[in-house]
C-alpha cells in the first residue's frame, strides 16, 4: 500500500502545534511577571518596605543647609556644616545651567509627571540588551532627588526593584505638589558633587570661587558633567576626564537646540580654569572660623535657654556676620607665610650645623613607639611654607619635618571697639589645627610696657632716671640680669630711653620701684595673669602670655586707657534673613589712667623712631604714627612684635612648637623674625588709600596730655654723688624695696 505524503494542512498544524506550548509559557510568564510586579508595587505603596513620604511632607521638604560665615563686608569666608550645602533660588540659576542639566539628565523633564516610561524602554533595550553604557540611566530628575534626599535601603534580592519603585512613586507625588521650577531648585540644592559638597552653589564656590548666578556656560557644563560620577569627573583630580565629560554635555546641549555648532566648538576649545577654594586649599580663615563656630554655638544655646527656637548650626543655614576685614586678613596671611618661607631655610642651616636632628632623635619619647623602629615610608601631601606638595617621606622624616618648622600667629584688632580684623592662628588649620593665637609662650620684652605703665600709675614719669648698673640679686639665687645688647655703660638712663631701647637692667630697677601691689593691679586690669608677678624676672618677660591676651592689653594704650573685650561676631540671622542675635557694644574697663596710656604710647613711639622698632621706618618706609615693641625670649625661642595706632593693634608671634628648636643668631630676634610680618601688613595698609584712612589714625586723645620726653637719655652721676653712694650702697640690692631711695634719703635715713 502506497504511503500518503503529508498535506500542507497537516504541516501547518504541526508547526502551530510546536509553537503553542512556547507561546503559552511565554504568556503565562509575562502574566506572572505582571502579577508579581503589581503585587510588589502595591506592597511598596502600602509601606511594607518602609513608609513613603506623604505629599504633605514633600511640600514642606527643606534641605539641610550650611551656615555661612561672612566678613564685615558680607564676603563669604567660611561655612559650618555637616554637609557642605548652600541653597540657591530659582532666580539665581542661569538658563544655560538648566539647559545643561535637562539635556544631560532628563530630556523630557518638562513633559513627564515624575517618571519617564520611554527612558525605561531605552535602558532595557539599549543598555541591558545592547550593552551600550552611554545610553544613560532611566531615573528622572525627580527620581534622583528622591534618591539624594532619602537614600536607598537594603531589601535582599528585591533591593533594586523595591528602591526603583519607591523612587518612582515618591517622584510622582513630588511633582504633584511642586512646580517644575521648584523641582529644579530642589535638585540643584541636594545633588552631591563629592568632597562632602552638596548643591550647585557650594560646588560653584568650591571649584570656581563664584556664586552660581555668575557661572559661565563651560563652567556650568563641568558641574553638570560631574553628576554622572562626581569623583571620576572631579576637575581638580582628573582634569582631562572632566574636560571630556564637559564636552559631552556641550554636545548634548547642541543636540537639544540650546547651543549652535559654532558656540559648541568654541566652548570645547576652552581649557578648564579652576579657582579652587575647597578643603585642600590653604584657608586664610580656618582658625578664625573655628572660634566663630564655637562662639555661635554658645549664643544659640543661650537663645534656646531663654525660650527661643533651637537651631542647629550645621544644618539650619544661618548667616553669621563677623568683624573680620578680608583685606587685612589677606595681608596678615600673606605676610606671615612670606616671612616663614624666607626664614625657614636659614633656621634649617643652623639646625644642620649643630646636628639638632640627631639630638632630637636621641631625646624624643616617640622613639619608643613601634612605628619609630619600623620607620615606614608613605606618599602623601605635606605642608611647607611654599604651600602643599606631594612627597614620599619616612615616618621619622615626617615627624622631623613638622618638629623643626617655624610657625607664626597674627592677631589684628580695632582697639576702639574690640573688633577682631584679622586672625592667623598658625600655618595651616587643616594640617596644624592648634591655634597659636591662644598659645601661652614666654612673652619676652613685650611685657615691659605693662611694667612701665604700672610705674607711671605709681607716680613715676618718662624722664625719671633708672639705674643701668650691673647688679647681682642674692635674694633671687644670685640672678644677674644684663642688657640684651650688652650695654655696659654704667650710670642712669631715662625711663623713656630704657623702654625705647628695651634695656633690662633699668627695667628690673623699675620693677622694684613700682611695687608688687601696683604691678599686680595693673596686670590684672589689663587682662594678664599675675602668677609670676612676685618674680623680678617677670619684668623681662619670664612669664607666659598669649596673643589673645597681649593684643587687647596694648589696645588699652591705644585708646587712652580703655580696654575693650575682643569681638568676633556682630550678628546672626536665619536662612531667610530674620535677625536672631545682634551683638551689644563690647564691654570696656579702665584699668589705667589716660595719662598713663599717653606716657606709654609716647615712649613706644620713640621705640619706632629711634629704638628697637626703627626698622618700620628704615626698612619698610612707614610714615604712620605707630607705637611698637619687640620681644625676644631666652635663647631666641620666641619672637614677638606688637604695633598700634588709635584704630589698629597688630601683634605677631613666631617660633617652633618646641622651644628647643630656635635660632642661635640675631635671626631669631623679634626685630628680625616677627617685625617683618607687621611691617609687611602696615606697608600694605599704607599703600591702600581706604585702609590707610581707616586704620592709620593719630592718637587724637593725647593732645590732652603733655608727655615730657625732653630729657637726656643718660645721666652721669657726679664724683661726689658716686663716692657717697658707694659708701652707703648695700652689699646686695634689697629686692623688697618698692622705690630706690636717692642719695639724700640714704644719708638722712633714720636708723631702725
Amino acid at each position: 500500500m502506497a504511503k500518503r505524503s503529508p498535506s500542507r494542512t497537516s504541516g501547518k498544524r504541526g508547526k502551530k502545534g510546536r509553537w503553542q506550548p512556547w507561546l503559552k509559557a511565554l504568556l503565562i510568564g509575562l502574566a506572572t511577571i505582571l502579577v508579581c510586579f503589581f503585587t510588589l508595587l502595591q506592597l511598596v505603596r502600602a509601606g511594607v518596605f518602609g513608609e513613603l513620604p506623604t505629599e504633605e511632607e514633600l511640600s514642606d521638604i527643606r534641605n539641610e543647609e550650611a551656615t555661612l560665615v561672612l566678613a564685615t563686608d558680607g564676603k563669604l569666608i567660611g561655612k559650618v556644616f555637616a554637609k557642605d550645602r548652600t541653597n540657591v533660588r530659582y532666580e539665581d540659576l542661569p538658563r544655560h545651567l538648566i539647559d545643561a542639566l535637562v539635556s544631560t539628565e532628563d530630556a523630557r523633564f518638562f513633559s513627564h509627571a515624575g517618571v519617564d516610561g520611554r527612558s525605561y524602554f531605552r535602558v532595557f533595550f539599549r543598555t541591558l540588551l545592547g550593552g551600550d553604557r552611554s545610553g544613560g540611566g532611566g531615573s528622572t530628575i525627580s527620581q534622583q532627588i528622591v534618591k539624594n534626599l532619602y537614600g536607598r535601603g537594603s531589601h535582599g534580592p528585591l533591593t533594586i526593584p523595591v528602591n526603583k519603585m519607591k523612587e518612582a512613586l515618591v517622584a510622582q507625588r513630588l511633582e504633584r505638589v511642586l512646580t517644575k521650577n521648584d523641582v529644579l531648585v530642589l535638585y540643584f540644592n541636594s545633588v552631591p558633587f563629592g568632597e562632602n559638597t552638596y548643591g550647585v552653589e557650594a560646588a560653584a564656590q568650591r571649584f570656581f570661587g563664584k556664586p552660581t548666578k555668575r557661572l559661565r556656560v563651560e563652567e556650568g557644563a563641568v558641574l553638570v558633567g560631574m553628576l554622572k560620577a562626581n569623583t571620576s569627573y572631579n576637575p581638580r583630580l582628573y582634569p582631562e576626564r572632566s574636560k571630556g565629560r564637559r564636552d559631552q554635555v556641550l554636545e548634548l546641549m547642541l543636540s537639544r537646540g540650546h547651543l549652535s555648532r559654532t558656540e559648541t566648538d568654541s566652548l570645547r576649545k576652552m581649557p578648564i580654569t579652576l579657582d579652587y577654594v575647597g578643603g585642600d586649599a590653604l584657608d586664610p580663615y580656618g582658625y578664625f572660623n573655628q572660634h566663630v563656630a564655637d562662639e555661635a554655638r554658645s549664643i544659640l544655646k543661650d537663645i534656646a535657654k531663654r525660650g527661643g527656637k533651637e537651631y542647629d548650626l550645621e544644618k539650619d543655614g544661618l548667616r553669621i556676620t563677623t568683624t573680620i576685614d578680608p583685606k587685612l586678613q589677606q595681608l596678615a596671611f600673606d605676610a606671615a607665610h612670606a616671612q616663614l618661607a624666607a626664614m625657614q631655610p636659614k633656621l634649617d642651616r643652623e639646625l644642620r650645623s649643630r646636628k639638632a636632628r640627631a639630638t632630637w632623635e636621641k631625646r624624643t619619647p616617640i622613639r619608643k613607639k613601634a612605628r619609630w623602629k619600623e620607620n615606614p615610608s608613605y606618599i602623601g601631601e605635606v605642608y611647607d611654607h611654599d604651600g602643599k606638595r606631594a612627597d614620599t617621606l619616612s615616618y621619622r622624616d615626617s615627624l622631623w619635618h613638622y618638629h623643626r618648622m617655624l610657625n607664626a600667629a597674627v592677631l589684628v584688632m580695632d582697639p576702639s571697639n574690640g573688633a577682631v580684623r584679622a586672625w592667623v592662628g598658625g600655618n595651616d588649620h587643616r594640617y596644624l589645627p592648634y591655634d597659636l593665637v591662644d598659645a601661652h609662650r614666654s612673652v619676652a620684652s613685650t611685657i615691659k610696657p605693662i611694667v612701665y605703665a604700672a610705674a607711671i600709675e605709681r607716680g613715676l614719669e618718662p624722664c625719671d632716671y633708672l639705674d643701668n648698673s650691673k647688679k647681682t640679686y642674692g635674694a633671687y639665687d644670685d640672678w644677674a640680669p644684663d642688657n640684651f645688647d650688652r650695654d655696659t655703660i654704667e650710670g642712669e638712663v631715662a625711663m623713656w630711653y630704657a623702654l625705647a631701647r628695651s634695656l633690662n637692667r633699668p627695667t628690673v630697677d623699675l620693677y622694684f620701684r613700682t611695687g608688687l601691689d601696683t604691678l599686680r593691679r595693673t596686670m590684672k586690669g589689663l587682662g594678664l595673669s599675675t602668677k609670676d608677678v612676685d618674680k623680678p624676672a617677670m619684668a623681662l618677660g619670664a612669664t607666659e602670655v598669649s596673643l589673645r591676651e597681649l593684643v587687647p592689653a596694648y589696645g588699652t594704650f591705644a585708646t587712652g586707657g580703655q580696654r575693650m573685650t575682643p569681638q568676633l561676631i556682630t550678628r546672626i540671622t536665619d536662612a531667610q534673613g530674620a535677625l536672631l542675635y545682634k551683638a551689644k557694644q563690647p564691654r570696656s574697663t579702665r584699668p589705667i589712667q589716660e595719662s598713663t596710656a599717653a606716657g606709654v604710647t609716647a615712649m613706644l613711639q620713640r621705640a619706632v623712631n629711634e629704638g628697637t622698632g626703627v626698622a618700620l621706618r628704615s626698612r619698610y618706609g612707614l610714615t604712620g604714627p605707630y607705637a611698637a615693641k619687640t620681644g625676644t625670649s631666652q635663647d631666641y625661642s620666641d619672637a614677638w612684635f606688637v604695633a598700634y595706632t588709635s584704630k589698629l593693634v597688630i601683634g605677631t608671634w613666631v617660633g617652633a612648637f618646641d622651644p628647643e628648636v630656635h635660632f642661635v643668631s640675631a635671626n631669631g630676634t623679634g626685630g628680625q623674625l616677627a617685625l617683618p610680618i607687621v611691617g609687611r601688613v602696615l606697608k600694605g595698609i599704607e599703600t591702600d588709600a581706604a585702609l590707610r584712612k581707616k586704620y592709620v589714625v593719630d592718637f587724637g586723645w593725647m593732645t590732652n596730655h603733655e608727655v615730657d620726653l625732653d630729657c637726656d637719655p643718660r645721666h652721669e652721676r657726679g664724683a661726689l654723688e658716686r663716692f657717697i653712694e658707694d659708701i652707703f650702697k648695700p652689699a646686695q640690692p634689697d629686692s623688697s624695696r618698692n622705690k630706690r631711695p636717692n642719695i639724700f634719703d640714704r644719708i638722712f635715713k633714720k636708723k631702725p
